[in-house]
């Protein structure tokens, strides 16, 4: 969609229902990321899946990222586009639609892709050969999330020696993802299960490079492990992404005070049919719901009591004295799944709109 022609100057001004980024908190938990891994061995590769915004990676990788993950080819696409990078794609790249993009891709970006199967392995070897390309690969390893990767240990091994093998593809290194832990409440319980994926990477890594294969790049990562993970071998680099916007979902847990949420969604009420009831221009079509209802903010004993395909209904305590034409903030449950539902970003500062950013990667699932 079109960018609006005359960017609104003020939040009163911003049209509803509308994505807006607090520039003073984004900023702080830019800053905030980026010291964290200055200096450290491991590095940030952050995800961009979070945004799916070139004006954030580009602000990410000017804060010191060394690069930017992206879960789908078209995120990747999009980002070299913008010429950001060194780009990793963390997913298997498959099937012959796909992988002959993935090679005009590699042509003119620096990308790296995971694999977990020997015959993926070979379908990108001999597409790479025909395109004249030699691909870094990444080796996923299955650290307990039960999704994507080959078992630790052997079968990594085998499939190391593989793409070693591969004409057309070069042996970067290892990755593991521990999904399954970044957002458990108690740090406790995330330090435990992040040490358990990590041994399971390190024993890989050992594995591999005993049989005499560089391990270049070990990557895995996320933001509730951002601390663990990040501190300790065998990561080289981290894969955080949701910090730069955090959400109701995140900010639940432990451990995660260095950051705030700067992501909110603006609403209208359109309708107060009751005194202790509102309605908002805001649904399931701009509010994503995958992990809980948003958070009205700023509206005392209020909460959101479900939401229709373009309405929120916000249920009150007591009686409130919201009228129709009042403006709400919304905190997203899912910072990532709710960004792919919009256009663009209003980027704000105080009561002054900044930025309008596109959201360009929005949709590219292929």
């Amino acid at each position: 969609m079109a960018m609006p022609e005359t960017p609104p100057r003020l939040v009163g001004d911003i049209d509803t229902p509308a994505l807006v980024v607090d520039l003073d908190v984004f900023e702080r938990n830019l800053s905030a990321m980026a010291a964290y891994f200055r200096g450290r061995r491991a590095q940030l590769r952050p995800h961009s899946k979070s945004h799916k915004c070139p004006e954030i990676a580009r602000r990410q990788l000017a804060a010191g990222a060394i690069g930017i993950t992206c879960a789908k080819l078209g995120e990747a696409e999009v980002m070299a586009a913008h010429g950001l990078g060194p780009l990793l794609i963390a997913n298997q790249i498959v099937g012959r639609l796909k992988v002959t993009r993935l090679m005009a891709l590699a042509q003119r970006a620096d990308v790296t892709v995971a694999v977990d199967g020997a015959d993926n392995v070979a379908e990108l070897s001999a597409a790479a050969v025909a395109a004249g390309v030699r691909l870094p690969v990444l080796v996923e390893v299955d650290v307990g999330m039960g999704r994507c990767g080959v078992p630790s240990g052997p079968a990594a091994l085998a499939l190391c020696r593989a793409v070693a093998r591969a004409p057309g593809l070069r042996l970067a290194g290892l990755m593991g993802f521990e999904g399954h832990i970044v957002d458990q409440p108690s740090l406790e319980q995330r330090e435990r299960g992040c040490l358990a994926a990590l041994a399971l990477l390190e024993e890989t890594r050992a594995t591999v490079e005993a049989d005499g294969l560089p391990v270049e790049i070990v990557s895995g990562g996320g933001t509730g492990t951002y601390q663990i993970a990040g501190s300790r071998p065998p990561l080289t680099e981290v894969q955080a992404g949701s910090y730069v916007f955090m959400d109701a979902s995140y900010k639940a847990i432990d451990g995660m005070d260095a950051f705030d949420c700067a992501l909110t969604l603006l609403s209208t009420v359109v309708s107060r049919p009751h005194e202790r009831r509102a309605v908002v221009d805001a649904g399931a079509k701009v509010l994503s719901t995958d992990q809980g209802l948003p958070v009205p903010l700023g509206v005392p004993g209020a909460r959101v009591g479900g939401l229709s395909e373009e309405h929120g209904r916000l249920d009150f305590a007591a009686p409130s004295p919201l009228r129709v034409g009042d403006r709400v903030s919304l905190l997203p449950s899912h910072c990532c799944t709710n960004v792919n539902l919009h256009d663009r970003l209003y980027a704000v500062r105080g009561e002054r709109v900044e930025a309008v950013w596109e959201v360009a990667a929005r949709g590219r699932a292929q």
